[in-house]
């Protein structure tokens, strides 16, 4: 029995371990890379930014808060939680706004797009910097509001190697926890991730219909963040959904599920972390094309052409739309007079 829990601890050692690595690269790599993000937009460019550049910046200072907290979560890993309930509750609280913000404004940047293709000339005059800021301001004070669960049940307690540690809820009643755990995954999740699939589906379908086949650099950048964004964040909305099977089953499969998610929690707090490091890395790829002898300008270049590329978009679309309805015209003229 005791090499049975020596193997248990040190299983749990190593993953602890592991965790603290992929947390410090992205540490390493994340917080310069979303600094410099936040420089070039904030402060290097000097032409108007688009409403898409000032949702990737927003994007960015988000991912910073997150970033900026890494060292205390991997001195927690390995040592265990020393800085007191009351920073465990705020702490969780940033990542948990940070959470719901990237996908509220990922979400507002896909719709955006989709207005600006689908609708270029209902929606020039909203699609403004002033309103897109009020959406913005918006998007904030809800993640702010949906992640308050957090503050009232964030608690610590030892983990499986005796350590104390700052990832756990603590809940009154089960149904308390069921519908925290729901909310969390319809609200961060389920609805947003609809929303980006109907925008992303009517706007492939309205690009095979027009005649210019122009290399769109905003498309490419707005489409790799939301499928990167997908993938790290899918793992920890199914390790969440069973969490919630478990409350609602029989002892025997509810002990099965709570080890799937004891187990995978890691890999999916690494993915989240990850998240929030990889978006700078994403502009870069973006930028490689962009001749330039300094790097940072190729950066500054790619998020100034992203403040015209949707404005040139939309005028294509509109050229496009009014050579098919002059087209029709001519065509209906033609058979008027073969008549």
């Amino acid at each position: 029995m005791e090499l049975s829990n020596n193997g248990t601890d040190e299983s749990f050692r190593t993953q602890d371990t592991v965790a603290s690595i992929i947390l410090s690269l992205a540490c390493l790599f994340g917080v310069p890379g979303n600094a410099l993000v936040i420089w070039i937009i904030g402060f290097a460019m000097k032409k108007q930014r688009s409403p898409t550049v000032l949702l990737i910046l927003n994007l960015a200072v988000a991912d910073m808060l997150v970033l900026i907290t890494l060292p205390l979560w991997i001195y927690a890993f390995l040592h265990g939680w020393a800085f007191g309930e009351p920073f465990c509750k705020i702490l969780t609280y940033v990542i948990h706004c940070n959470m719901y913000v990237s996908i509220f404004l990922i979400t507002v940047m896909s719709v955006e797009r989709f207005m600006a293709v689908i609708y270029p000339f209902a929606t020039k005059r909203w699609r403004t910097n002033k309103v897109i800021m009020k959406v913005v301001l918006a998007a904030w004070i809800l993640a702010f509001l949906f992640a308050v669960p957090v503050l009232i049940h964030q608690v610590m307690s030892d983990d499986d190697t005796g350590q104390l540690q700052c990832l756990f809820m603590e809940f009154d009643t089960i149904e308390q926890e069921i519908l925290c755990e729901v909310l969390q995954i319809v609200i961060g999740f389920v609805i947003p991730f609809t929303v980006l699939s109907i925008c992303y589906f009517c706007i492939e379908r309205k690009m095979k219909h027009l005649s210019f086949t122009t290399k769109n650099r905003a498309g490419l950048v707005i489409g790799s963040v939301v499928i990167v964004f997908f993938i790290c964040w899918v793992p920890h909305n199914i390790l969440k959904l069973i969490s919630v099977i478990a409350l609602t089953s029989d002892q025997t499969t509810a002990d099965t599920l709570n080890n799937i998610y004891s187990t995978g929690i890691f890999i999916s707090g690494a993915l989240v972390f990850i998240n929030s490091c990889i978006n700078p890395i994403l502009y870069a790829f973006a930028a490689r094309n962009i001749r330039s002898s300094f790097r940072l300008l190729s950066l500054a270049k790619l998020f100034d052409q992203l403040t015209h590329t949707l404005k040139e978009e939309s005028g294509k679309e509109c050229t496009d739309i009014t050579r098919k309805d002059t087209s029709v015209t001519m065509d209906e003229m033609a058979s008027g007079q073969d008549i």
